[in-house]
């Protein structure tokens, strides 16, 4: 197992995500990896911790990481911050990622929580990456 791609598949996820049209749209372009300094815009998308695991086998290195992608709205209701979320999960389960070290074999869907928090709404939408990092 290897902690490797780990720096690399955040790299990827975010392109992904700062890319996509709509994404940009809803949002305004406001996807982070850390928010900036200053106020906090009304909407916005964020990347979360990891959680990661080995996935090896005889044959190549391999890690699974768990991730989630968190919207953060200060509006009235969900509407708009769920509109965000699926438009998150197309964007995640509908690319390549384009990794200089290792490779998605698969992403997948694991679950959602909508909550509030104080004033915020938050969506917090957990990914499955499957990393191949190469033969063992």
């Amino acid at each position: 197992m290897s902690y490797a791609a780990t720096a690399v598949l955040q790299e990827a996820v975010y392109s992904v995500l700062s890319g996509d049209a709509t994404i940009s749209t809803l949002t305004d372009g406001n996807v982070y990896d850390a928010l900036p300094p200053g106020p906090v815009p009304s909407l916005y998308v964020s990347l979360g911790p990891e959680r990661v695991r080995d996935a090896s086998d005889v044959m190549a290195d391999a890690a699974i990481h768990d991730f989630p992608i968190i919207v953060t709205s200060d509006g009235t209701g969900f509407h708009e911050a769920k509109r965000v979320a699926a438009a998150i999960s197309d964007a995640l389960l509908g690319s390549t990622f384009v990794m200089s070290h290792g490779a998605v074999t698969a992403m997948n869907f694991l679950r959602a929580r909508a909550r509030r928090v104080g004033n915020v709404r938050e969506i917090e939408i957990w990914f499955r990456a499957m990393i191949d990092m190469g033969d063992v």
